[in-house]
């Protein structure tokens, strides 16, 4: 064979390749759609379940979010109903006409364990008398001269103590102020 023949035997074998090619690519477009299609469905049927799921979370959290401010205060008051009960007591005792130092001291304890509740649940009284004022703390309810010099812009004295809850203020101490 001449070199022109084997030239064009190689053309020939290149384009039975390329028909064959052509052909498989033809049948591959079908093939190919459908495999989309099917991921489309997949991927669909993946995002309304997802979908479905997140949406069942939630209502579930906003249940559950509505059950516990229902119920947040359940643990406080059951700490309270002993305290309670001691001063149902000493509201008995007070009628009996027991003796008055006797009650002060029972009122006294039902002060303390009040107090040692409170403390137990986060409360904690702020300590003002003697200490600079402070606007984060404190409420100025007046201003009075000081009687000595180092007492010019502390608290002089206190109205109404303040308290914090684990660190934050729930209620200011009402002060007087030396100026």
């Amino acid at each position: 064979m001449t070199e022109e023949e084997l030239q064009m035997n190689e053309t020939s074998e290149t384009i039975n390749e390329n028909n064959d090619s052509e052909q498989t690519e033809t049948n591959n477009p079908v093939s190919e759609l459908d495999e989309l299609k099917k991921q489309v469905s997949e991927a669909n049927d993946k995002f309304l379940r997802l979908y479905a799921e997140f949406d069942n979370y939630k209502r579930r959290t906003i249940k559950e979010r509505a059950e516990l401010l229902q119920t947040a205060g359940k643990e406080v008051i059951l700490s309270f109903l002993p305290i309670i009960d001691d001063f149902e007591r000493a509201l008995k005792a007070a009628d009996e006409k027991a003796d008055l130092n006797a009650y002060k001291e029972g009122i006294s304890l039902i002060h303390n364990k009040f107090i040692n509740t409170l403390s137990a649940k986060g409360l904690t009284p702020l300590e003002s008398i003697g200490k600079e004022f402070n606007v984060d703390l404190h409420e100025a309810i007046t201003k009075i001269p000081a009687p000595t010099e180092d007492l010019k812009g502390k608290v002089i004295d206190e109205t109404e103590k303040g308290y914090t809850l684990n660190g934050h203020v729930v209620r200011f101490a009402k002060v007087i102020i030396g100026e």
